[in-house]
């Protein structure tokens, strides 16, 4: 039998839409939440160039910006305003509320892992990176 404790998550992915009235998207990033195991992750492009190359006609130091917006509101990072200073679920539903915004989230699914920020990086590498 066993030890290895499984943990449910839910997790989206972050999409940019280049031009929102034609619906097209580039995944460009993952926001985890495991409530039980307390972790609360983010990863996503952040790279000027590479966000460049993904989403051309966007202005990519702005997006690169955003995400870096995003990633501090999911550390707690005070400096990234009082949403930030939320619990992780209150964090994680307001990174992906559906908004008619360049940065939009996909639905919330869920998955369950033994490591949720290993969870995290597979996810990243399947709708990202792959």
């Amino acid at each position: 039998m066993s030890d290895v404790v499984m943990v449910d998550y839910d997790f989206a992915v972050l999409r940019v839409v280049p031009r929102v009235h034609t619906g097209a998207f580039v995944n460009v990033g993952i926001v985890l939440h495991a409530r039980t195991a307390e972790f609360l992750g983010f990863r996503a492009v952040t790279d000027a160039g590479e966000l460049a190359r993904m989403a051309p006609g966007v202005d990519p130091e702005l997006l690169a910006r955003y995400l870096r917006s995003c990633a501090a509101i999911c550390a707690g990072d005070a400096s990234a305003g009082p949403v930030a200073l939320a619990p992780p679920s209150e964090r994680f539903h307001w990174l992906t509320a559906p908004r008619s915004d360049v940065i939009q989230s996909s639905p919330v699914h869920e998955g369950v892992s033994a490591e949720p920020k290993a969870a995290l990086d597979e996810l990243y590498a399947l709708y990202v990176s792959g």
